[in-house]
Formats: structure tokens, sequence, C-alpha cells
């Protein structure tokens, strides 16, 4: 893996961190306000998936066929939610399209 990996993986981490950790240690009662509970509870969540998003697009050798397996992604992961089969489709997706189109 490239250097630039583990600093992504580095700040995931010191992200998700930091913020499960810092409302445990600096607030002692429960957080009763809805939105921050939410933003919270998200945001682990949202910060992989925008470090992870780039990546997707960027891997295969064009970005039509990063941008097919993404589609593709989604639509079996609505359709079944089974890892395997959503990244086995993806894979795919990718072959399909860079043998027959690209």
């Amino acid at each position: 893996m490239s250097n630039n990996t583990y600093i992504y993986l580095l700040v995931a981490a010191l992200t998700i961190f930091a913020i499960r950790a810092l409302p445990l240690t600096l607030i002692q009662k429960e957080i009763k306000n809805r939105f921050i509970r939410s933003f919270l509870y998200y945001v682990p969540y949202v910060t992989l998936s925008v470090m992870t998003f780039p990546a997707i697009i960027s891997a295969t050798s064009s970005w039509i066929s990063g941008t097919v397996a993404f589609v593709t992604a989604i639509i079996v992961a609505w359709i079944d939610g089974n890892l395997f089969k959503v990244a086995l489709s993806s894979c795919i997706a990718v072959y399909a399209v860079e043998a027959f189109f690209l």
C-alpha cells in the first residue's frame, strides 16, 4: 500500500475515534438533542464514504468502468445487501465494461 493509503486510514481512524470518544470523555450526562445524536451517529459513515468514493472511480483504467461498477454495487446492495454479491457484481461489471466497451 502506498503512503497515501496509510494517511487516509489514519485520518479516518482519528476522525472516528474523536467523534466517538470525545463526547464520552467531555460530556458526563446523556445527550438528548436529537440533531447532535444523529450527527454523532452518521459522521463515521460519511467520513468513510467520502474517502472511499474517489478511489472507487479511479481504481480502474477508466472512470467509466469505475462509475458502472459503483452504480452496479448500489443496485445489487439495494436489492440483496450481501457484501460478497456486491463485490462480485462490481468486479464483473468492471471486467465487462473494460473488455467489451473500452
